[in-house]
């Protein structure tokens, strides 16, 4: 697919949601991939990476080894893919779901301390050009916005600033004001919205009335479009538009706001119970339009792939996880790491609980404070 091709992507109607990737893995009659067969069975391997990678985080938080961690099985055709679409000098922002990020950009282990606790995990994402990692609802979208801004003032024409957020950071006001200023300084910046249709307990049609998020660049004046967000080539070729058009300084508007229509499989953080607002024949629905599968029944159909070969990536995958959670075991706590960055000062009450910790250590050691913790 030709770059002016891709530009058409932009242009569909909201309700014409873009596809290239059925879920029996034939392509859409007409289309033919812009990235190599090789690429796409590096897509495939990290999308299987990435997964496994889920499982055994939610392993790992179940063990007590790991905080409170957010699966994303489900939405790795929209992650992934939109990742592969970008140039590694390119910055990335996102919420707490996007797992894709740093795993395509080098998996630095270092990622799995943020989880379990440690500060090592966010100054490693920045030698990745990734920002740390967002947990307040949307905050991070006008920060992302000033740093489009910042990068067309210093006049770096190659270079984008990518932010990821969920359905539910659109009914925030931090959404509306980052994408408005994004509309009014034109900046080179591409929002991409997790349509994974539940913030939490609450579905979509409940946040908003509009028929979808991706309209909503209308009203700040530059693109939106809707993409299968379970189709990775889809995404791959519209956040790859998306790219191009921001890098292009003849471009009348250079935002691109992309609405990943998907599903999360699992609950919206460890700490939820997604069972108490939802059936399980919705989530077995979804199921069956898999990301990893559709893309793995095609690249099979093209000879990219068979047995072994999959059995070859699942294994490399099995090794670089383990790797990274023997890593983890070496990491020492230091419970004033979670006092240092809080506050300029800290407060009175932030005071008692780092003497209590420290006193707890000093007392039983390193063993018995992770029992108590």
């Amino acid at each position: 697919m030709d770059e002016s091709a891709r530009r058409t992507l932009l242009a569909r109607d909201y309700d014409d949601r873009v596809g290239l990737l059925a879920p029996d893995g034939h392509l859409r009659e007409g289309y033919e991939p812009t990235a190599s067969d090789a690429t796409l069975r590096d897509l495939y391997a990290d999308m299987k990476l990435g997964r496994h990678f889920d499982d055994r985080m939610v392993s790992l938080q179940r063990q007590g080894r790991m905080g409170t961690y957010s699966p994303m099985a489900g939405q790795e055709g929209s992650g992934f893919g939109s990742m592969y679409a970008l140039d590694e000098d390119d910055w990335v922002s996102y919420q707490y779901r996007e797992h894709a990020a740093p795993l395509v950009r080098g998996f630095p282990p270092e990622y799995l301390h943020y989880w379990a606790g440690h500060e090592s995990g966010n100054a490693a994402l920045a030698d990745d050009r990734i920002f740390p990692l967002n947990i307040c609802i949307a905050d991070h979208i006008p920060h992302v916005t000033g740093i489009g801004m910042a990068a067309k003032l210093q006049g770096n024409d190659d270079e984008v600033v990518v932010c990821h957020f969920g359905d539910g950071a659109t009914s925030e006001g931090d959404f509306h004001e980052g994408l408005n200023f994004a509309g009014v300084y034109d900046t080179p910046t591409v929002f991409i919205c997790h349509n994974n249709q539940w913030a939490i307990s609450v579905p979509r049609e409940e946040q908003t009335a509009a028929d979808t998020i991706a309209q909503k660049a209308e009203a700040y004046g530059f693109d939106g479009v809707q993409v299968d967000g379970m189709d990775p080539l889809a995404v791959y070729e519209v956040t790859l538009a998306a790219r191009e058009k921001a890098t292009d300084p003849d471009a009348q508007s250079r935002p691109t706001l992309i609405e990943t229509v998907e599903y999360r499989y699992g609950a919206h953080t460890t700490a939820d119970d997604p069972t108490a607002y939802r059936e399980d024949a919705e989530v077995d629905q979804w199921k069956r339009v898999d990301p990893i599968d559709r893309l793995e029944l095609y690249l099979r159909r093209q000879g990219v792939l068979d047995d072994d070969a999959v059995a070859a990536i699942e294994q490399a995958n099995e090794d670089r996880m383990a790797a990274a959670v023997d890593q983890l075991s070496e990491v020492e706590t230091d419970p004033d790491e979670m006092f240092a960055d809080a506050f300029a000062e800290p407060t009175p009450r932030m005071v008692e609980q780092r003497e209590y910790l420290r006193d707890l250590r000093e007392r039983h050691g390193d063993d018995q404070l992770t029992r108590d913790e």
